[in-house]
């Protein structure tokens, strides 16, 4: 299972939503459990409450993923960053052939 949190996951996490923990949680626990937090998500979830994105970051089940080259020019058409970096990461690759499932809170 792939997982990408998107800034309101994020950001719901730094503040101990019982979901987004259960979410980090299952990734420590479950073999083929991968949970991601795109840096534009970040940046976003760190805006509104300083300190997320350095806690998130330090998650060892997290892996954050960078603003790549690719990932740069597939933000610049859409209007906001860290929504276009989430859908962004969520799209198949190599790595992830089926793609990832974007985790968000409303």
């Amino acid at each position: 299972m792939h997982i990408v949190l998107d800034e309101t996951a994020i950001a719901a996490a730094g503040q101990g939503n019982v979901l987004a923990s259960r979410l980090i949680h299952r990734t420590h626990v479950e073999p083929d459990w991968f949970l991601y937090a795109p840096a534009c998500g970040l940046v976003e979830a760190d805006r509104g409450r300083p300190g997320t994105a350095e806690h998130i970051a330090a998650l060892p089940g997290v892996t954050v993923l960078d603003l790549d080259v690719p990932a740069a020019l597939a933000v610049t058409q859409q209007e906001t960053w860290a929504v276009a970096h989430a859908q962004y990461a969520a799209q198949p690759t190599v790595d992830r052939p089926d793609g990832a499932i974007v985790a968000t809170t409303p």
